[in-house]
């Protein structure tokens, strides 16, 4: 997996591809969410657009970012999921825990 930094205005846009499975892609999220609240970032968003395959560690490792963010002040939404991934937070009810949106604009505006 393929994670990309970038930044809007005050918001941190992590664009994803390829496939958050077990092990290195996890992982790669796991530090890249890290990182991002390391440097003091409050406003996190997950551009999903690129996403191809999420497995069960992928999904728990989505929700430990958002503990992980919640946890140290900060907010993490997500944007741009693929059919797949929205069929997968709603069958596991995730959906209502997280914020989405169908744009990144929309994400990014939602904090203001």
């Amino acid at each position: 997996m393929a994670i990309n930094e970038r930044k809007r205005n005050d918001v941190t846009i992590l664009d994803l591809k390829g496939k958050i499975t077990i092990g290195a892609a996890e992982e790669a999220l796991r530090d890249a969410v890290q990182r991002v609240l390391a440097t003091g970032a409050q406003k996190i968003v997950m551009n999903m657009q690129g996403v191809t395959t999420i497995d069960s560690s992928g999904v728990g490792e989505l929700v430990s970012s958002y503990t992980h963010a919640t946890n140290r002040g900060g907010k993490l939404k997500l944007c741009n999921l693929p059919d797949k991934i929205n069929d997968i937070l709603t069958i596991t009810q995730l959906i209502t825990v997280f914020d989405v949106y169908d744009s990144e604009d929309e994400a990014v505006a939602s904090f203001a």
